[in-house]
Formats: C-alpha cells, structure tokens, sequence
C-alpha cells in the first residue's frame, strides 16, 4: 500500500469544485433545462464527481448506476472488462448522459458507449469525464464533456483508487510511480 505523505495535490477542492460548476453550466446550456435527462454512473471511481455534477444540472434528472471494471487492483488497465453489474435502465427516446471519473485507454467507454447505442434505443448518448487522459487512449473515443485533461500519472482521490483506497480524499493527487 502506497503511503498518503507520498500523494502529491494535483488538483485542489475548490479549483475541482469550481471546475465541475462550470462543466454542469456547459450541459445546462447543451441539453436546456425543460427535457429530462438519464445521467449514468460507473462506479464506483464516478460517485463523487456523479454527485457533485447532478447538484448543479437544471433539468429534471433520473440518477441511474452500472459498475464496470478493466483495472482490478492494478496500476494499469487489464484490457478486459468485467461486467459487474449492467443492469441498464430503460432509455428509450430519451436522453443519456454517461459519467466517468477518467477515460484512458477508453476500453470500458468504448464498451459502454457501443452496449447502450446497440441495446437501448436511447434517443442520444453522451460522454462526460472529470479527467481525459489522451496520452493513453487506445480506442477512437473522446468525451463530449471534460473537467481537466491529465498526463500520464496515476492518479487518485475524489472517487479516483488505489487498491480501492483514497477515494475519500476532497482533492486529487498523483504518486510518482
């Protein structure tokens, strides 16, 4: 287990805070706030933005949640998914908007994306991601939405792992691997 006096603050609660505001203004102003709105959260790394993000959306929104995985208890993605629990919600001729913590390689959102369009009759899908990691990206996917773009390092805090640790932290930070 990696020791917290080695986490390094990449990203402070208030610029967080004020970057997800900013983002849910940039999704009030594409969806309009009269048509509902279907988010769903991958957990569990999108619980904490999911939450933070649905506080400030102005449309009427359903709160839906599928867990999905590709790390296990790794650094590095294991280029599987495993599907934990994808118990989709009708979405018929509505809108979704899928919340991840960060996208990578895009395996799973890759995934996702082609399961709902393929299996759901959902009106139109969207991508929102607290962290776009470019540099790893191994799928043709890029989010619709984005809070920060990132380098390659492990990050975690603010729902973001290690082993299933620091998901508690109000901030995100980095250990030099």
């Amino acid at each position: 287990m990696r020791d917290i006096k080695d986490l390094k603050v990449l990203i402070d609660r208030d610029s967080l805070n004020k970057r997800i505001i900013e983002l849910a203004l940039e999704i009030n102003n594409f969806y309009g706030t009269e048509k509902p709105l279907t988010l769903i959260c991958i957990l569990r790394g999108a619980v904490m933005f999911y939450t933070e993000l649905a506080k400030h959306l102005k449309m009427p929104v359903k709160m839906e949640f599928v867990t999905l995985s590709s790390y296990g208890n790794s650094e590095k993605s294991s280029g599987k998914i495993k599907a934990v629990n994808l118990a989709i919600p009708d979405l018929e001729n509505q809108n979704a908007l899928i919340v991840e913590d960060i996208i990578d390689t895009g395996l799973t959102l890759d995934f996702l994306l082609k399961f709902i369009k393929t299996n759901c009759k959902v009106r139109d899908v969207k991508l929102v991601v607290l962290f776009n990691k470019k540099c790893a990206r191994k799928f043709d996917i890029e989010p619709d939405f984005a809070a920060f773009d990132v380098d390659d390092k492990f990050i975690v805090g603010f729902g973001l792992d290690y082993n299933g640790f620091y998901r508690n932290l109000d901030y995100v930070g980095y250990f030099n691997l």
